[in-house]
């Protein structure tokens, strides 16, 4: 699996670690985290410099509907990218997307960026077709390893991919026929969430048995079973209700429900056992903003919470605090690192952790909606600043082992 022969048989996708060219292209986290992290920094730049009337990005499309396309779909679908063209690989056994074939993929993500960021040079419905390719391409890569490896319980983890696909479409249509693109948004975050309980379900009670192991101590996380399953569909119930139906009773009974099943689950896994360990710890505190999410999208049901809470409740906390958790997780163990959260890494936790906090608040004070706008924006830059600034030279230059 460590060797550097590609696949030449026609039809597929030349596959395995590249050992000449760019370091940076030799395998999907390096070059799809980086990726994330820095357009990460630069599109919330953009955007607090939007709310201060000094720029315009997304032109005619919109900076509203531009920032949350490219949070959405710009920097959330790279860090998944870098996600899955590392770990289908594992699932699969199979060699991953390496060399010109990934450099072609990631191109076709900055491609995206760069059309949205100024649509106007080609036109609207041009920018939105160029973006919406990424997504697609990078389901049939996953979907063709999965299929090969004949991993049939990783299908679920491409109907995630599948709905990203629809819902950023959706959201390219809504914008430029001047409807709302609140369902497509929905949509989108969803299918983020969705994924997290599913991936998460994984690697959190993998991670935390694995390190209590290494010290001899047997209170190990409840390992996977009928509860967990019964958990995952509450939370995709709620989210459906929630992506069609945000006020209807139902999505209030559904969203409680399930955020009481996650509560629980995210329990069994015992992350107060990992203290003082980050990396892990980080990735248990990720996880409680799905439960908190639920609770939110109940009782924003029930009209006690603001819709944008509820989005950024699950966007700032559930998915780009696990995301960053993620990231620096795998990219110290994929290059050879100790897994063990340095200063700087730590630094990015509290910002972003933060940053996820406060940012619901603005919605619900709205004397305060300024000074917390620039406050979580600030915050949030820093965790990706931080994170660019250690891990950027060891995607960029350092080839070390593989674990």
């Amino acid at each position: 699996m460590n060797g550097s022969k590609v696949a030449e048989r026609p039809g597929h996708v030349p596959r395995g670690l590249g050992r000449t060219g760019p370091v940076l292209f030799s395998y999907g986290f390096r070059p799809f985290f980086l990726g994330a992290a820095l357009w990460a920094v630069c599109a919330m730049g953009l955007w607090i410099a939007a709310l201060a009337g000094h720029v315009e990005p997304g032109g005619s499309y919109g900076a509203h509907a531009w920032h949350a396309h490219e949070m959405l779909f710009g920097f959330a679908s790279a860090v998944l990218a870098g996600f899955l063209l590392t770990a289908v690989p594992n699932w699969t056994g199979r060699l991953p997307v390496s060399g010109w074939p990934l450099a072609g993929l990631f191109a076709l993500w900055l491609a995206g960026r760069a059309a949205l960021l100024s649509p106007d040079a080609i036109g609207v419905p041009a920018a939105a077709a160029i973006d919406s390719l990424f997504l697609p391409a990078l389901l049939f890569i996953c979907a063709r390893e999965v299929i090969a490896g004949r991993k049939w319980k990783d299908l679920k983890v491409l109907g995630g991919l599948l709905a990203l696909s629809l819902a950023n479409a959706c959201f390219h249509v809504a914008v430029i026929t001047g409807d709302h693109a609140h369902i497509a948004m929905r949509l989108g975050i969803s299918a983020y969430v969705v994924l997290v309980t599913i991936v998460g379900g994984r690697i959190l009670p993998s991670f935390t048995r694995n390190w209590l192991n290494r010290f001899g101590r047997t209170d190990f996380p409840v390992p996977y079973n009928g509860f967990d399953t019964v958990a995952i569909l509450a939370g995709i119930m709620a989210l459906a209700s929630w992506t069609l139906l945000p006020e209807h009773p139902a999505t209030a009974l559904t969203g409680l429900v399930a955020a009481l099943l996650h509560v629980i689950r995210l329990g069994r896994w015992r992350g107060w056992a990992t203290w003082p360990e980050m990396l892990l710890v980080v990735l248990h505190v990720a996880y409680a903003f799905i439960p908190l999410g639920f609770a939110a999208i109940g009782f924003a049901a029930l009209g006690f919470v603001e819709e944008h809470s509820v989005m950024h409740v699950l966007t700032v906390g559930a998915i780009a605090s696990m995301m960053l958790a993620v990231m620096t997780r795998a990219s110290r163990g994929h290059t050879g690192h100790a897994l063990a959260a340095s200063r700087p890494t730590v630094a990015s936790y509290a910002a972003m952790l933060l940053a996820a906090v406060l940012r619901p608040l603005a919605e619900m004070l709205p004397e305060a909606a300024t000074m917390l706008h620039a406050a979580s924006g600030g915050l949030w830059i820093l965790a990706f600043a931080l994170f660019c600034l250690e891990y950027g030279p060891i995607l960029v230059r350092k080839r070390r082992a593989l674990h």
